[in-house]
């Protein structure tokens, strides 16, 4: 209270005091207050003088009343703080925000423990067979022809990404292009096209081993001395597909030099070369350069389109198998060569007179060539003619309506709502693609059951995790280089880099771009040292990339809300490009490779103590989730050791964890053993730890167990852990269950133990204390998350009003108990000023209005508000306006209820 306003209560209706400030009950409401206010109240002018003993007994009751209202307030304050004497208020509602974003981005309506990861292995449905095998390296291409078949094939499926014209173009001017991409975009697909194209009418077009791969272990000055030495035996003309190694250890990346004498022998030999990277440090000097260029994935719906018309026409009968198509099937070429696709393609190179592709050339920045609506056009477009025409004489109009029937229902299947949930992805790549047009067509057929299709979605996810991790650190056991020159030291951190992205960013996705690439690196660090420790790993300050890393992990940039220091910013957020990537990639993590635990274990327990919510809250959900594949790993290394911390955040940590895991059906009755056990037998940080928990609202068997539970944790060692426990009680009244959690509150308010006393009124007052959007989990949109700024008691008054008598019941009981008057005036106070915006806008106003009516029932209490409502107009600080404190009045007293003297005093 301000100090003018005590030194003038006597002259104003004075606030009720409770006749004993240890009294084992608050007044009853509508009980004889009048005592408890003649018993407080100033002698009057005409009584006897007290005695010394008397005044020494009033000025100690005085004291011992002070002292319990500063315990009391004491056991309102934020338990979440790091520091006694800390005042800044923790940022909950960022915390419980984080949490909620790290909950939707593993859940994916998938559950971690149903997934059978064997299956994963091999794949094998209807005709696909995928085998996975993890000892594949990229050493393992040799020097040798492609087959003619490969290069049929992709003749007529290749789906041209956007730019192809202009990558044609620099191959056949330079003779020499490097072309980056993250793995398995169709890059090598793209360079096997453009070699085919460039190859057919130069020197070599009439060698059926005109196209070759070349050894990536011998790398580009290895291909250019073989190149100008005629070595090998290779007619001239030849187009050769290199894939050097970069990401082995030590390898050094060619320099300009080096590519310049390749394009100069190339040139002599009238042959051309396309280099495929990945996207990285190691290669963005090649891409930078004169022969470098990106190579956009091809369109997905395009692509999906055209292996699910294939499959169809292979499975329902093609008649190109009958007629049209069979002659370049069979014979490799068509009777004329390579020149029928050179009639929509590219006649007179020189002269500009390019066909089709030449005529979209100025249109291909920007836009991706369309294909035909069926999906079938390739990009030859005479020969899609004549193959069109043939197909149209051999097929009979019976098949022709059946294979369009089938692709109407394809389409309508590859849109249907489960299917695109169980795909869990953004955008197909080629072997995606292939994949899942199989199952589309096997299903469509009959081959394919429901529940194999939906089971062959959720793998694609899995396939990619698997891709990503398999044999990463292979490559430091390898061989230095042979090429002469001296390797370089350890390259773990380059090599580990991708991986710890990835995860980071399944740990972290939804955070802001800045705190999950410093993650990785932290991750970068751990997995480096846990590899070689007798090393200190190389980090590298200037060498990160971010748009290769969002290449090489499938991921998408956002602009969105960041939360600061309490107050939200626009960030440059980043996102998996598919919802189920994150759940797939931790459980690849943690059930194929164990060695890695132990670095990412004392990784997680870096990102607890990061003071950030969106970092700490949501590696609190992904650490839960690990926890969960195998949970006795997962509570000994993480769970228990940070349950017994010092410090509050890294048992937040701990109980945002287990609460995780509760989540599961399959876990819930371990966790809730874990915390019924700490609850009662546990330490005092494990007991912390616990009440955490239990505030989520699963880690019990029901909300009176839990709430059980907490009142045995608040109430023992003398209310030692009173205000976390509080705390909790307030969080579970967000729940549907409210209503129970109130009349847990009033039984403990009439319990004859003062800790459960104080455990009520600590609860009330810190109910009247915090934002709806420091405890609520629900998304906006529902009553109480469009009030995400209000005090939760104004926006239960507002959004339940059955319970609007109950919560004004346990309210008044606050305000006439004496060790809680202050702090609870002083939250009234609060929530009076809350009704409106500085800007005038309406706020709480609804709340108040439901409330105050039933908070001020009686005579002695509207006294009481108007005692408050002046003090809060003498305020110096803060005045309140006579407007404001009218338009307070009467919405707490009716008109027939006011009395003259205070309408005036409040204007």
């Amino acid at each position: 209270m301000a100090d003018e306003a005590v030194a003038d209560r006597p002259a104003e209706p004075a606030a009720p005091k409770a006749k004993d400030a240890r009294s084992p009950e608050p007044p009853p409401r509508g009980g004889a207050r009048g005592d408890d206010n003649a018993k407080d109240a100033p002698d009057a002018p005409g009584s006897s003088a007290a005695s010394d003993s008397a005044d020494a007994e009033a000025a100690e009751r005085e004291k011992e009343r002070e002292r319990a209202a500063d315990r009391f307030k004491d056991r309102t304050r934020d338990p979440l703080a790091e520091e006694q004497g800390e005042e800044e208020p923790t940022d909950a509602a960022a915390a419980t925000r984080a949490r909620r974003s790290g909950q939707k981005l593993l859940a994916s309506g998938r559950d971690l423990i149903g997934f059978d990861r064997s299956d994963v292995g091999r794949l094998h449905i209807g005709d696909i067979n995928i085998g996975l095998d993890a000892r594949r390296s990229g050493l393992s291409m040799r020097d040798g022809p492609v087959p003619e078949e490969e290069l049929l094939r992709i003749r007529r499926t290749h789906i041209e990404p956007e730019g192809y014209v202009r990558l044609r173009r620099a191959l056949e001017a330079r003779r020499l292009l490097v072309l980056g991409g993250a793995p398995g975009t169709g890059r090598a697909s793209t360079a096997l096209a453009l070699l085919e194209e460039v190859t057919r009418d130069g020197e070599g077009g009439q060698n059926s081993e005109r196209v070759r791969r070349a050894d990536p272990e011998r790398g580009v000055r290895g291909l250019a001395t073989q190149v100008m030495g005629g070595k090998g035996g290779h007619p001239r003309g030849t187009g050769y597909l290199l894939e050097p190694a970069l990401d082995r250890p030590g390898t050094l990346p060619p320099d300009g030099m080096d590519l310049d004498q390749l394009a100069s022998a190339l040139a002599e030999q009238g042959s051309y070369a396309v280099v495929v990277v990945s996207v990285g440090s190691a290669a963005n000097p090649l891409l930078a350069g004169r022969y470098g260029a990106i190579c956009p994935p091809a369109p997905t719906r395009e692509l999906v389109a055209v292996r699910l018309r294939q499959r169809l026409e292979e499975e329902h009968g093609d008649p190109a198998r009958d007629g049209g198509g069979g002659r370049a099937r069979d014979g490799g070429r068509a009777p004329n060569g390579h020149a029928d696709r050179n009639r929509g393609g590219h006649a007179d190179r020189d002269g500009g007179q390019d066909g089709g592709r030449d005529r979209d050339a100025d249109q291909d920045e920007g836009r991706t060539r369309d294909a035909d609506q069926g999906g079938d056009r390739t990009r030859d477009g005479g020969q899609d003619q004549d193959r069109g025409q043939d197909r149209s004489q051999d097929r009979r109009p019976d098949d022709d309506g059946s294979l369009s029937r089938l692709l109407e229902r394809a389409a309508e299947l590859r849109e249907d709502p489960e299917v695109t949930e169980a795909v869990g992805l953004d955008d197909l790549r080629p072997a995606e693609a292939e994949l899942f047009a199989s199952l589309l067509a096997g299903h469509l057929l009959g081959s394919v059951g429901r529940e194999e299709l939906l089971s062959g979605c959720r793998g694609l996810a899995a396939v990619q995790a698997y891709e990503w991790f398999a044999g990463v650190d292979r490559a430091l056991a390898a061989p230095p280089p042979g090429d002469g020159r001296a390797p370089v030291r350890s390259g773990t951190a380059a090599l580990f880099h991708p991986v710890a992205f990835r995860i980071a960013l399944a740990v972290l996705g939804g955070a802001s771009h800045s705190a999950v690439s410093a993650a990785a690196h932290l991750l970068t660090w751990e997995l480096s040292v846990q590899s070689d420790p007798d090393s200190t790993p190389a980090r590298p300050l200037f060498c990160d990339d971010p748009e290769s890393d969002l290449a090489l992990s499938r991921a998408r940039p956002a602009d969105g809300a960041v939360d600061v220091a309490g107050a939200e910013v626009t960030g440059r957020l980043i996102f998996y490009r598919g919802a189920a990537l994150p759940a797939a990639v931790l459980a690849e993590l943690w059930d194929r490779h164990f060695p890695v635990r132990a670095p990412v274990v004392r990784w997680l327990r870096l990102l607890a103590d990061d003071p950030r919510p969106q970092v700490s809250m949501r590696a609190a959900v992904a650490a839960g989730e690990l926890s969960v594949r195998d949970f006795e790993h997962g509570y000994a290394e993480l769970v228990r050791p940070l349950a017994e911390a010092p410090t509050p955040r890294r048992r937040v940590f701990a109980a945002t964890a287990l609460d995780q895991a509760a989540g599961h059906a399959s876990h819930r009755r371990a966790v809730r053993k874990v915390v019924e056990d700490w609850s009662r037998h546990g330490t005092p940080a494990l007991r912390w730890t616990a009440a955490m928990a239990l505030g989520y609202g699963r880690s019990a068997d029901s909300m009176d167990d839990t709430l059980d539970a907490l009142a045995r944790i608040g109430v023992r060692d003398d209310g030692e852990q009173l205000a976390v426990a509080s705390l909790n009680v307030v969080r579970l009244l967000t729940l549907p269950e409210c209503a129970t959690v109130l009349r847990r509150l009033a039984d403990w308010t009439g319990h004859h133990g003062e800790d459960y006393q104080d455990l009520a009124l600590v609860s009330i007052v810190r109910l009247a204390l915090t934002d709806v959007d420091e405890v609520l989990d629900d998304e906006p949109g529902t009553p109480l998350g469009d009030r995400g700024d209000w005090p939760l008691l104004l926006a239960l008054a507002a959004t339940r009003p059955e319970l609007t008598g109950k919560l004004a019941d346990l309210f008044w009981t606050a305000l006439n108990t004496a060790r809680s008057r202050d702090v609870a005036f002083d939250a009234l106070e609060t929530l009076l000023r809350s009704a409106s915006r500085k800007d005038g806008r309406e706020w709480t106003r609804e709340g108040l209005a439901a409330l105050l009516p039933a908070l001020t029932a009686e005579e002695h209490d509207r006294r009481r508000l108007d005692w408050l409502l002046r003090r809060m107009m003498r305020d110096q600080d803060r005045p309140l306006t006579e407007e404001r404190a009218r338009a307070l009045w009467r919405l707490a007293v009716p008109a027939r209820q006011r009395r003259s003297e205070e309408e005036e005093s409040h204007g």
